[in-house]
């Protein structure tokens, strides 16, 4: 009865024979048992009789053989039954094949009952036992069986070292594996081929690969089994260039290889990256007929797919008859890695109607495709799928499933996944938390860190480099020092990307400092780290230091890459350093990364902030993929340049061009509108942004447009636009007003600019200096000195008007009134002869703009001395005769230098090009491309 008990209620014994009493038959008999491989076909007996014959134990026998063979679970119920009916189960034959049976048929508690129930287990029991433990996963059991049995003086033989052994190697158990050979050669096994080549399986799987090796060498007749044990055992330990050595020594010996020789060397191919030597495996493979090979075959699916050209990988797969989940995983796998979402979707729904289950690796597969393409409402279809399947989630499926949550950013149902996990493990933490930091939950991110962090979880460089990035978001450098004395502690501080994400994470937090200590004691000196410290030295704006590191990468030989070189053209953009900018697209060109995108754009925005636009123009037609960004920076760079019609005939051709403006796009074309003073083609830009081209005015268009309105006089239009902005005027709006309210000095609109300003940014000293001016333009020289007694009141000082210009790789700094300068009086003197020279042309100083109550001469003296006059002066003696003249100046350029700077460039016949905070003025001729409208 223990049979109906066990299998109750899934599998009920209905016997198709029965037999209550002996039968007995005349004539000659023979018994045939025909099981068939449909596991639920029922046992059919003939017997045919000549002679008088009782069934026994022999007869049973041989069907429970053949039941074995074909892993028929129902007949050999139904025979194990009809053998507890007739008093046979105690017989040893039918009992081994009973326990061979149920533990083949993953019904290993059957086994073992019947197992116990022997009344004398011999050493084909236990061979049978043991087997089964290991078939089934029960090593530990496996291991104590045969412990068991020999402390019984049952004497092993070749089928039971094999079964043990193999439990030691499938827990990589090698002491109790050295025992066990002990025991090999105690009794005399260990020249027999199948125990040895098991023995070196279990010296190689744990670890002991020269032991393993020695093993091997002593094999008296090696056989393919041998050379197989040996290199799929280095395969599976990741050493491949030593398995494909042992294939090349069995190849010379003389030994052909099989399929499973060719399918394991074609996996240590994919471990080596090497898809050549794939390639001539693969010819073996046909030249001795296994190309047809499932295993051969799905192994070439996997490697074309990793290491070679996946349109292989698909032919291959194309030519399997009928594919197994392997193959299926193995090309789906290769579509996520060459980024084919679309197409591994496709051969997922494919395998489902060829009715081949998926599994998890599968999913895994699947998921990572729905996080490539985005598609949120798939990914939980599947999620759903998995449920039902009563797939167990893995760390791995559920670092999947945080995944496309995370990036399609749905934060709480990545977490509710994390949480769900009856095991945190560190893999999905890292999802989790890389979600957060992608998705710019940077607080959820620390949070959660902290939190695991105390509960033991654990962390590797993954972990660290998500919190560095969301502690550089935040801008908190404590959390930075924290992790940075964490990784120290545990050894992570030799890892090039913690290294990087450190650098990069106190750079953000505006500590340079640090981020250069890191680097200064970092053994690693790679492309990696000059790029994160050259990149935080650009982004805080300390041009001349990240150059200084370029070109000490240069000297260590180390080839720059297009971010490098970005982040360097955006340095000399920031700093208008033209000579600078033009020596690295020169690199550029040299390395060939003009053909990288991002550089491209970088060198067109590098050329309009240095002053020139025709470079600009045509490293820009040398842009290889014309994106958005690319378009943007032209059309800035023209607006900046005073060229607003080019600007929005290049805004016609890039809607022409199918290619969508952005934010920052609108921004350029307002920008160009308001410097060119085109105040119509302004409004219906802006008033029809929204219905034309789906963006909603943000402050900043709002910004563009009220200082448009401002500079052409339509001064109640401007504020009645700010009245009718759907949120609350920033610092820009206000801005713009004041400008346009000192332009036309217009006294009571520059008052409420003003006041708005200082209640918004009390301490900006340019909203006290441009009210001053509006009141020293009236003549309200008494408020004039109110606004400096308040200023003296608030302590805040007036920003020095700084100008600075660069002359063969350095930079020369210029405030009004310097004598700093080593050639301080060669410049005085080129000043007096300068003003000498345009006085006679017509030149008369702008007075109204000085703020100081005195006399006209002391205010020519004031005005005489402005940084801007004593940058161009040094530009003059400086630079050669024909060369433009760059400067850059920190403030808006006065009227009078605006007029000065026009007279100079006519008679020494020069251009002189200045940078000021708002746009570009290119003095030619006596004219400036402003049209003096600024």
């Amino acid at each position: 009865m223990f049979l109906r008990r066990l299998f109750s209620p899934k599998l009920h014994l209905q016997p198709k024979f029965k037999l209550h009493k002996p039968i007995i038959f005349t004539n000659s008999i023979q018994s045939i048992a025909i099981i068939t491989d449909d596991h639920q076909t029922t046992t059919k007996l003939n017997l045919i009789h000549d002679i008088e014959w009782t069934p026994g134990s022999i007869s049973y026998s041989k069907l429970l053989s053949q039941c074995c063979k074909t892993q028929s679970l129902k007949p050999g119920l139904q025979i194990h039954t009809q053998l507890i009916k007739l008093g046979l189960n105690q017989d040893s034959k039918c009992s081994n094949h009973l326990i061979n049976l149920y533990s083949k048929c993953q019904v290993f508690g059957c086994a073992r009952k019947v197992f116990d129930e022997s009344p004398e287990p011999d050493l084909v029991s236990w061979s049978a036992l043991i087997s089964g433990y290991v078939l089934n996963g029960f090593n530990e059991e496996a291991i104590l069986g045969f412990k068991e049995m020999h402390k019984l003086g049952i004497r092993c033989n070749e089928f039971t070292f094999p079964s043990v052994l193999k439990a030691c190697s499938m827990k990589k158990d090698i002491v109790v594996g050295k025992q066990i050979h002990g025991v090999v050669v105690v009794t005399g096994f260990e020249s027999d081929v199948f125990v040895a080549n098991t023995l070196v399986v279990v010296y190689a799987k744990c670890g002991e690969f020269l032991d393993s090796r020695r093993l091997f060498d002593q094999i008296p007749e090696r056989n393919i089994v041998s050379w197989n044990a040996l290199f799929s055992c280095y395969t599976q330990g990741d050493k491949f260039e030593q398995a494909v050595v042992l294939f090349d020594d069995m190849i010379g010996s003389g030994l052909r290889p099989d399929e499973f020789s060719l399918s394991t060397i074609i996996n240590a191919c994919t471990g080596l990256r090497d898809a050549n030597l794939g390639r001539k495996i693969h010819g073996c493979l046909v030249k001795h007929g296994y190309g047809s090979d499932p295993f051969s075959m799905n192994a070439l699916v996997d490697m074309y797919s990793k290491v070679g050209d996946f349109e292989d990988a698909v032919s291959i797969f194309d030519q399997i008859r009928n594919p197994d989940i392997v193959s299926w995983n193995a090309v789906i796998a290769g579509c996520v890695l060459h980024e084919y979402n679309d197409m591994a979707i496709e051969l997922l729904l494919k395998m489902r109607r060829s009715r081949i289950k998926p599994n998890m690796f599968t999913f895994s597969s699947a998921l990572k495709a729905c996080s490539g393409l985005g598609v949120q409402d798939l990914g939980q279809q599947f999620h759903s799928i998995l449920i039902k399947s009563d797939i167990e989630l893995d760390p791995f499926l559920c670092c999947g499933l945080i995944d496309i949550y995370s990036k399609c950013g749905e934060m709480e149902d990545a977490t509710r996944v994390y949480n769900m996990m009856p095991e945190k493990e560190l893999i999905a933490l890292n999802a989790l938390l890389c979600g957060h930091s992608h998705n710019n939950n940077d607080i959820e991110c620390l949070s959660l860190f902290a939190t695991e962090h105390r509960d033991g979880i654990g962390f590797n460089e993954t972990t660290l480099l998500a919190i560095l990035n969301s502690a550089a978001s935040l801008q908190v450098v404590n959390v930075g020092e924290q992790i940075h004395g964490l990784s120290f502690r545990t050894g992570f501080q030799s890892d090039p990307f913690v290294i990087n994400s450190l650098i990069d994470c106190y750079a953000k937090c505006g500590s340079v400092e640090k981020a250069r200590k890191v680097f200064d004691e970092s053994l690693i000196a790679d492309l990696a780290t000059f790029t994160s410290l050259i990149s935080a030295y650009a982004q805080s704006g300390q041009g001349e230091e990240a150059i200084k590191f370029y070109l000490k990468m240069q000297d260590l030989e180390l080839k720059p890459d297009p971010f490098i070189c970005s982040s360097l053209l955006n340095t000399s953009a920031s700093l208008s350093a033209y000579e600078q900018g033009k020596q690295i697209h020169v690199h550029t060109l040299k390395f060939g990364l003009l053909s990288d995108t991002f550089t491209a754009n970088s060198l067109v925005n590098m050329y309009a902030r240095c002053g020139s636009i025709d470079d600009a123009t045509r490293a820009f037609s040398e842009v290889p993929e014309k994106g958005i960004v690319s378009w943007s920076a032209m059309i800035g760079g023209f607006a900046q340049h005073g060229h607003g019609k080019e600007a929005l005939a290049l805004f016609d051709e890039m809607l022409k061009d199918g290619i969508a403006p952005n934010n920052v796009t609108l921004v350029s074309v307002l920008c160009a509108c308001n410097h060119a003073g085109l105040v119509t083609q302004a409004k219906h830009y802006f008033e029809t942004m929204e219905d034309v081209f789906g963006i909603k005015p943000t402050q900043e268009h709002y910004a563009c447009m009220i200082d448009i309105l401002g500079r052409a006089g339509k001064l109640d239009e401007a504020m009645n636009l700010v009245n009718s902005m759907p949120f609350e005027a920033n610092a820009s709006v206000w801005g713009a007003l004041l400008g346009a309210a000192k332009t036309h000095k217009n006294v009571d609109l520059g008052q409420l600019a003003a006041q708005k300003l200082m209640l918004l940014d009390p301490e900006k000293s340019g909203t006290h200096v441009l009210l001053a001016n509006i009141y020293a333009s009236a003549g309200l020289w008494d408020n004039v000195a109110d606004v400096r007694r308040l200023m003296k009141d608030s302590k805040v000082k007036k920003e020095p008007g700084m100008s600075w210009l660069e002359v063969k790789d350095r930079v020369y700094t210029f405030i009004v009134g310097d004598r700093s300068h080593f050639m301080t009086k060669e410049i005085y003197e080129k000043l007096e002869e300068l003003m000498e020279l345009i006085g006679k042309e017509g030149y008369v100083p702008v007075l109204e703009i000085d703020l100081h109550n005195v006399n006209r001469s002391e205010k020519e003296l004031l005005l005489s001395y402005h940084s801007e006059k004593l940058a161009v002066a040094f530009g003059l003696i400086a630079t050669p005769s024909r060369a433009p003249i760059r400067v850059k100046k920190n403030l808006r350029v006065c009227i009078d230098c605006h007029t000065f700077l026009k007279f100079v460039s006519k008679v020494v016949t020069r251009e002189i090009v200045v940078r000021d905070i708002n746009r570009f003025h290119h003095f030619r001729d006596g004219s400036c491309s402003c049209g003096d409208y600024w």
